[in-house]
């Protein structure tokens, strides 16, 4: 027995699983917050844009803090960023946070 190439191949198939794991769960938080960011979209044209606010309150009691003004306000703007541009859905939600936080919309097209 090849004790060398069996602990190898047992590493690679470790490795291959963990992007694998990685990239669908990194694809189902931007389908997700592609999602989100629609219904909050819509939500603001018929509430007013004071609604964001509301819903980041009740959800961070429901679920948690995670969900605050700031993230549902990046989602918004994920949903309309994306919904103009074509761009790979390669970038993970902390490299979209980075993009959408700036606040020249032509700097991040550059990006």
């Amino acid at each position: 027995m090849n004790y060398y190439n069996s602990i190898k191949e047992e590493l690679i198939n470790n490795e291959i699983t963990k992007k694998v794991k990685s990239y669908s769960i990194n694809k189902s938080d931007l389908t997700t917050y592609f999602n989100v960011g629609k219904l909050l979209f819509e939500a603001g044209k018929h509430y007013g844009e004071g609604i964001i606010k509301e819903y980041s309150k009740k959800l961070s009691l429901d679920i948690g803090k995670k969900y605050s003004y700031r993230t549902l306000n990046y989602m918004k703007k994920y949903y309309q960023f994306q919904k103009m541009q074509s761009v790979t859905a390669n970038l993970s939600w902390g490299h979209w946070i980075e993009l959408l936080s700036i606040k020249d919309y032509k700097k991040t097209i550059y990006y």
